[in-house]
């Protein structure tokens, strides 16, 4: 910074109040020490600037380590929405999931001297674990809803919503007895929109079976499958699928079967891939911001380290209605 500050002829603090952004500065001022900043390749001290000012800039991310779309794009819109607030993102994964990992990653994170945590609860076991866990910094977990965590600081996708618009477009097409391809039992998001299709199929009249899913496109392809070729009890018109993926696999099978949809049966999915729009048919499904997520999060943990209100509310999805689902046949 001393450096800087003889090659642009100004004090260290004027310096220091460019880098800052601070007000005050003549633009002229400024543009001579952005210039010689440029020039000498200087780049603020971190862990300095940590000591000063008591605070690193840092905030701690927690994931399970899926690939899956959901997960994924959560940290992607936690990371986007913490850079433009000046903070960076320092990301652990879990790989056995187990109690005895999860308080060594989140000690890891304390130890680099993060200023809060944000857990992405993919699995339920998190949610018991984030529970356990004191940890003297603002924690938020990403995933249950208030009524499933009171206890902790959460933000969502409000999953039970968007599983409802999605019952109330298949039954507004006049659908009577529909499959509900489900996630893994253990997945929050899983449960949440089972949750609330069975509640909503109920209220609408709208019959239902349903079958537990691996989230995978291989699983879809095989209940699909397996649906054409059974004879033992009414066929579905309709399959409302937790995923994208597992509805591009039912597709796939009807297509390689010799069904057509939405002529044969609809296909509803879930998540709004950026491939759903291409699909063979263009897939009706349920489209989640995780971009809005992400700005939700990090507000709220800013608002947590400023000692100030937190707005906990979720964020809604929105249908998106495309060519794969129709009314049945008469």
């Amino acid at each position: 910074m001393a450096e800087v500050a003889q090659l642009a002829k100004v004090s260290h603090q004027t310096v220091s109040r460019v880098i800052n952004g601070f007000p005050g500065v003549r633009p002229q001022t400024r543009e001579r020490v952005e210039q010689a900043i440029r020039e000498t390749g200087y780049r603020r001290n971190h862990a300095a600037r940590t000591l000063v000012t008591n605070k690193s800039g840092l905030i701690g991310v927690v994931t399970s380590g899926s690939a899956l779309f959901g997960p994924v794009n959560t940290l992607v819109g936690i990371e986007e929405a913490a850079r433009l607030r000046n903070y960076s993102t320092l990301l652990t994964t879990l790989r056995e999931g187990s109690k005895a990992e999860f308080d060594a990653v989140v000690g890891q994170l304390l130890d680099r001297g993060v200023e809060a945590i944000v857990i992405i609860a993919a699995h339920e076991e998190l949610v018991h674990y984030a529970g356990a866990t004191t940890i003297g910094v603002p924690l938020i977990v990403v995933g249950p809803s208030r009524t499933e965590a009171s206890d902790l600081s959460t933000m969502s996708v409000n999953q039970e919503h968007g599983m409802r618009l999605a019952v109330q477009h298949i039954a507004a097409l006049h659908h009577k007895h529909i499959l509900l391809l489900s996630g893994p039992h253990h997945w929050i998001d899983a449960q949440q929109r089972l949750r609330a299709a069975t509640d909503e199929c109920t209220k609408l009249a709208v019959s239902f079976e349903t079958i537990e899913g691996d989230w995978s496109p291989e699983c879809g392809y095989r209940i699909a499958t397996d649906l054409m070729s059974r004879t033992d009890k009414p066929q579905p018109t309709a399959i409302l699928s937790a995923n994208d993926a597992m509805a591009l696999g039912a597709l796939s099978a009807f297509r390689d079967g010799g069904w057509s949809v939405p002529e044969n049966i609809s296909v509803m999915g879930f998540d709004d891939l950026p491939e759903s729009g291409y699909f063979q048919p263009p897939l009706t499904t349920v489209h989640q911001d995780f971009r809005a997520l992400g700005g939700r999060v990090v507000a709220a943990l800013v608002a947590q380290l400023q000692d100030a209100p937190a707005d906990p509310t979720p964020v809604d999805p929105t249908l998106v209605i495309r060519r794969s689902t129709a009314s049945p046949r008469a």
